[in-house]
């Protein structure tokens, strides 16, 4: 479940999680799905805050203090995410970079905030994460609610007249997205034809492609996780089953387009503006390029987790969590591959902006809205 990884001006390389931890050390546990349906979100989570580590540690460190960067593994599964958490408290690591998926983070933040330990997550966006008040909690990601303000307006508008379907994952992830759709495009006038949950992880959802094809769906939106998004557009292809199909920002990896193949094409979703268009990632995408690896999807937010918390540290002079958060709330803007950023008292970032990109020939960009 566990490997530390070392990064550091000297390079040293694998060390036994039981080595003694130097005073000086920065120690930031990286904690998502390194296995599992959806690892490759862990993967892009793990590059992205070894590379912040290493360009960090090359330029003189925090101070002069190195960063440790230690992987755990959550398998994107909310008891493991428990144990996990317990884990780092126990190795006592005060800053976590994670969790991915919200379903593991909500539960995980409960024993972190117990422990006085400050999560960031580069990619949970339920709600409740936030809203539970914890001090030392926060994320370098937008909101569900943000999302759907985002979307639905542009969906109901984009696709007035159209029967509109809504699916989901029952996840707290894709649940939770796809009833924030639904309720703000209810309250926009829009009723849709369907609402239904698939169970994740199944390998035939012809019985859901069949009743969308039932119901005369022309637009499905779908609240859940890229593997079962490529299957399901698949199998809808197989059954000739014709629908625009939109999801949140969770397609946003190669993997989607491995599992749906030419099925895919044209597929939609929203995801924060590409930090890989700011002039800030500059450095970093010649990190990465050297590498011969594309940071993207999650891959920049993890990146900026780490600066945002050796930031922080920097700001409060303190190793104490909660008032690493507090100086991170204060309303200055926090330097970032993505950007200078803000947060708010909760620990959500101010003033996300959104894209809406399309999958074509294997990879996706942006479209004119």
């Amino acid at each position: 479940m566990r490997t530390t990884i070392i990064l550091s001006l000297t390079g040293f390389g694998l060390l036994a999680l039981s080595a003694p931890v130097l005073a000086d050390d920065i120690t930031i546990a990286v904690a998502g799905p390194m296995t599992g349906p959806v690892a490759s979100i862990g993967e892009q989570m793990k590059r992205g805050a070894e590379a912040a580590a290493a360009a960090i540690n090359d330029a003189g460190g925090v101070d002069g203090r190195k960063i440790k960067i230690v992987i755990e593994d959550d398998a994107c599964d909310p008891k493991q995410a428990v144990t996990v958490a317990n884990l780092i408290v126990g190795q006592q690591i005060k800053y976590v970079d994670g969790h991915a998926c919200s379903g593991s983070s909500i539960p995980a933040s409960d024993v972190y905030a117990e422990n006085n330990v400050l999560m960031m997550s580069p990619a949970s966006s339920n709600p409740a994460l936030t809203e539970k008040g914890h001090a030392t909690i926060m994320r370098l990601y937008p909101r569900d609610d943000r999302q759907g303000e985002f979307i639905a307006p542009w969906i109901a508008d984009r696709y007035k007249g159209k029967k509109i379907a809504i699916l989901h994952d029952k996840s707290a992830y894709g649940k939770g997205l796809a009833s924030v759709v639904k309720d703000k495009l209810n309250a926009g006038g829009v009723t849709e034809v369907m609402f239904e949950g698939i169970n994740p992880g199944e390998k035939d959802y012809t019985a859901v492609i069949t009743k969308l094809k039932s119901a005369g769906a022309e637009f499905v939106y779908f609240g859940g996780y890229h593997a079962e998004a490529g299957l399901i557009l698949r199998q809808a292809a197989d059954q000739g089953a014709k629908f625009q199909l939109m999801t949140g920002d969770s397609i946003a990896t190669s993997e989607f387009w491995a599992m749906s193949g030419q099925a895919g094409e044209g597929t939609l979703f929203t995801f924060p503006t590409d930090p890989r268009r700011s002039p800030s990632a500059a450095k970093a995408l010649e990190q990465f390029k050297g590498q011969g690896y594309d940071p993207e999807g999650f891959t920049l937010f993890s990146y900026g987790v780490v600066q945002a918390i050796a930031d922080g540290i920097k700001r409060s002079g303190s190793d104490d969590p909660a008032k690493i958060a507090a100086a991170l709330e204060d309303g200055k803007p926090v330097d970032t591959v993505m950007g200078p950023v803000k947060f708010d008292g909760k620990g959500d970032i101010l003033d996300p902006r959104y894209d809406i990109n399309m999958w074509s020939a294997g990879k996706y960009g942006p479209i004119a809205k």
